[in-house]
């Protein structure tokens, strides 16, 4: 199947991250290019980041875009390549700037666009937002390693 006829929403994101539940900070990719990668969160009051007031530590959205950009390689690795996931690291964070803290019931859409990807070493910006609201934006360098996961990760959802 080609990714153009793929329905993202259909994939179930265990196929496409190292990360496991309770870790797991992207519920659907929604979109995929080479250059551009889109998902969604929505805020649960049992997620391991939601702090007793109904407010997502602000730590949650690094990870929640690391986790976007696990979910673009993930998405090559299994849907293009047809190989397993492989483990990246975030290698630097630059100018991130979170406006503030989502709470609970807010569905987060994350984008990043790749600046440039080479050997190893993915440069993105990304941009998280609630609705048209930004909460969070700002730049991450992933390295990804060889090393692959043993767990649903790199199964197709209909494979």
């Amino acid at each position: 199947m080609e990714h153009n006829e793929v329905n993202f929403r259909d994939i179930a994101v265990s196929t496409l991250l190292p990360q496991q539940p309770p870790f797991v900070m992207i519920d659907h990719l929604t979109d995929f290019t080479m250059e551009r990668t889109a998902t969604e969160l929505t805020v649960r009051a049992d997620n391991i980041y939601v702090d007793g007031d109904g407010t997502m530590s602000r730590y949650a959205l690094l990870e929640n875009i690391a986790q976007t950009c696990a979910a673009r390689i993930g998405y090559v690795n299994v849907y293009i390549y047809k190989r397993a996931v492989t483990i990246g690291y975030i290698g630097a964070i630059r100018n991130l700037t979170v406006y503030r803290s989502p709470r609970v019931g807010e569905t987060l859409s994350t984008t990043i666009e790749v600046e440039g990807d080479a050997m190893g070493i993915t440069l993105v910006n990304a941009k998280v937002k609630n609705g048209e609201e930004v909460i969070a934006e700002g730049g991450m360098k992933i390295a990804v390693s060889e090393m692959t996961v043993e767990n649903d990760a790199g199964k197709p959802a209909n494979g």
